[in-house]
């Protein structure tokens, strides 16, 4: 799937979904200003044209929540939540074969954008799987909500995190939640049922002042050296780790990478202090406290004057059951089996909503339905080809029936 020459931007022939996939493309969302009121009113459009009820939620200000809902029969019910988010990160444009923003599909059919696989193919599957299913007649138990979400680049604290604390979160009576997942250069399908927990440590070292001509004893730097020497010896363990074993994915394993080093005022003065920051990703398997009173060994080893503090600390290992008795599950696998979809199933390397959602409780799985696609989010010249996403809608029309018409749990009575 290499880049083809650019192709007609829309012709009679184009798959009316793909054409509404483009035109989402085009709305500039890109941090550090999106275009969030366009966002929102193209989707609104959409939901009304689908006639699903629509909600906007403001959790505060500039940041809104857009939800669509699509009623169940049996309002009592807990609900099925697609969530989606708006937001994309920043482009190097120079670096691009075709323009970010203006959803080029060339002659192989790839759609080149930031968000064609981050994430806004999925929210446009979710809408056309139920234009679909709507189109055919169908109704289901359970209601379905689409949450339209800002901000889950940036941490997702002015968005899915203010969203799960309003009433009208609560309102929705979620049972269970797909959000998004990663492309998977292979046949089979990525399937995320957990998350790392994401820490950021800032390490500071204090230590003798002086001139630079001299050799200062009790330096920063030399405890610096000892600290960064520590953290980058585990982080080079992991990393074989990783690679001896076939077996694990990146989820599974801790990765460690120094990201930040801060220090010194002149060429000719030794520093009083230094600091460093990394950013580390630890699976659910990991005990968080033993990990913790690692750190502050690879510190006390350093020498006195060396203490580390936190800029992010997420200790929940939330996990959704993936077992053939959890009814959530077996509805998702099963019509997964019976389209012959190869799944894998992973910890996500990274961090999404998803996390936030299954520490308030409920469970969610990630999944993009994008495979023999590579992995190019947050990459130059993002894209996926049509052909992938147009399946994509085939799948989530055939997952929608399945997840909305799981039984009553004894819990619903």
């Amino acid at each position: 799937m290499a880049p083809g020459k650019q192709g007609k931007s829309a012709g009679a022939s184009e798959n009316p979904s793909v054409t509404l996939f483009r035109e989402y493309l085009r709305i500039d969302t890109m941090h550090p200003k999106p275009d969030y009121d366009a966002a929102v009113q193209f989707l609104e459009r959409v939901g009304t044209d689908l006639g699903l009820v629509c909600q906007k939620v403001e959790v505060c200000q500039g940041r809104v929540v857009l939800v669509l809902t699509w009623p169940g029969t049996n309002p009592r019910l807990r609900s099925i939540l697609l969530n989606s988010h708006t937001d994309v990160v920043p482009v190097f444009e120079e670096h691009w074969t075709y323009p970010p923003f203006e959803a080029i599909k060339d002659s192989q059919g790839n759609i080149y954008a930031r968000g064609a696989q981050d994430m806004k193919c999925v929210s446009i599957q979710y809408l056309e799987a139920i234009r679909r299913l709507k189109t055919e007649g169908k109704s289901f138990a359970r209601t379905i909500h689409l949450s339209f979400v800002p901000d889950e680049e940036v941490g997702g604290h002015k968005g899915m995190v203010m969203f799960l604390r309003r009433p009208e979160f609560k309102a929705l009576n979620v049972g269970f939640a797909l959000d998004e997942g990663l492309a998977s250069p292979s046949d089979t399908y990525s399937v995320f049922y957990g998350e790392k927990s994401p820490w950021w440590i800032k390490v500071k070292c204090t230590g003798s002042p002086g001139h630079g001509s001299r050799f200062i004893t009790n330096t920063a730097a030399e405890k610096m050296h000892k600290v960064i020497t520590s953290f980058l010896a585990f982080r080079e363990s992991e990393k074989q780790r990783l690679k001896s074993d076939t077996s694990l994915t990146l989820g599974d394993v801790t990765s460690l990478n120094l990201t930040m080093l801060e220090g010194g005022v002149s060429f000719n003065v030794v520093p009083s202090e230094m600091a460093v920051g990394f950013d580390i990703r630890i699976p659910p398997t990991v005990d968080l406290k033993a990990f913790e009173e690692q750190v502050a060994a690879w510190c006390q080893a350093a020498g006195d004057g060396v203490t580390y503090e936190f800029h992010q600390k997420c200790m929940d290992q939330h996990i959704t059951s993936t077992e053939e008795s959890d009814p959530w599950w077996k509805a998702f696998s099963g019509v997964c089996r019976d389209m012959k979809l190869p799944l894998k199933l992973e910890i996500f390397p990274a961090a999404t909503d998803s996390r936030y959602i299954r520490a308030a409780g409920y469970p969610a799985l990630g999944f993009s339905p994008m495979n023999r696609t590579p992995v190019l989010l947050h990459d130059h010249n993002e894209f996926l080809n049509e052909d992938v996403f147009l399946r994509g809608i085939d799948i989530y029309a055939h997952l929608l029936p399945a997840l909305a018409s799981v039984p009553p749990l004894s819990a619903e009575g």
